[in-house]
């Protein structure tokens, strides 16, 4: 396996202006990586300036001599409205040309935010013929660019692995499958080894995150993350905290995934700091699997 980042690890420096997106690449050479993926490029860049800024990303890219491994944008793919529907496929799809601007390899796209109060939407399960429906036109376009497409398990709905793993069989299409994020699974209180083991002969991509798991009754929770079972989260740096990080990495392996791991580190230490801990520690797990 590789090790490459996510520019959304340096969100602490990109919304201060302390780094840009064009710098994104060098600074990621230069503390060791191999890769770099992009998330969501900003949206008041639109049309042919959108294009050609990621195909400057990805010329910056190759400049400093990594491989631009995956683009990873939001979607809500669950919409009650025909017409909005039809809208939010499409927009899929320009993005899918925004990841072949970008030189990207793997596109992942999100599924769904929240569940309605009626209807299909009560229910992610319920959800998911629409959902596959949609997610095999993206998956039909991409692989017309060369692209593979796939979803991570988050944002609380599109999370457990049991879901995950459902869906994926849902949809039923070559060229989709998922964004494997290890630490994710904590948010859901799904134990993050078994859970891998249920959806990694699925992953197309793999994200190494970490975080602490803290008590319900933690009284100082400014800046954690409240679990869908009542507990609480804090991001740290890879290493530092509850997710079994390296065994995770060994389950992949052996389900046979080679591919990419990108550090998604969304710790309150400077990012600097915390990804270059992170790339430290997953250097000497991957030593010794």
């Amino acid at each position: 396996m590789k090790l490459a980042v996510s520019s959304y690890s340096f969100s602490q420096y990109t919304k201060k202006g302390l780094l840009t997106l064009q710098q994104l690449p060098a600074k990621a050479a230069e503390m060791g990586f191999e890769g770099i993926e992009y998330i969501d490029l900003p949206k008041d860049v639109t049309g042919e300036a959108r294009l050609a800024l990621a195909a400057e990303l990805g010329a910056l890219t190759k400049a400093a001599g990594l491989e631009m491994v995956a683009y990873t944008i939001g979607a809500n793919l669950w919409q009650t409205d025909a017409d909005a529907l039809r809208a939010e496929v499409d927009r899929l799809k320009s993005e899918v040309d925004v990841a072949a601007a970008l030189g990207a390899p793997v596109m992942r796209h999100d599924l769904v935010y929240d569940l309605d109060a009626t209807g299909c939407g009560r229910g992610f399960l319920s959800m998911m013929p629409q959902l596959a429906e949609a997610v095999r036109e993206v998956a039909d376009y991409a692989a017309t660019k060369g692209i593979k497409t796939c979803s991570e398990n988050h944002g609380r709905i599109a999370q457990d692995s049991y879901r995950m793993e459902a869906f994926v069989a849902t949809v039923n299409h070559d060229n989709y499958g998922l964004l494997v994020d290890m630490g994710n699974f904590l948010c859901v209180d799904e134990d993050p080894a078994m859970a891998v083991s249920r959806v990694a002969n699925y992953a197309v991509h793999a994200h190494a995150k970490d975080m602490q798991m803290l008590p319900h009754d933690t009284e100082d929770t400014k800046g954690l993350i409240w679990t869908r079972g009542g507990q609480w989260l804090r991001a740290t740096a890879i290493g530092e905290g509850s997710v079994p990080v390296e065994r995770c990495i060994k389950i992949l392996k052996r389900a046979g995934y080679d591919g990419w791991l990108s550090v998604e580190y969304e710790g309150a230490e400077d990012c600097i700091e915390g990804i270059a801990k992170g790339l430290a520690n997953l250097k000497l797990y991957l030593s010794r699997i």
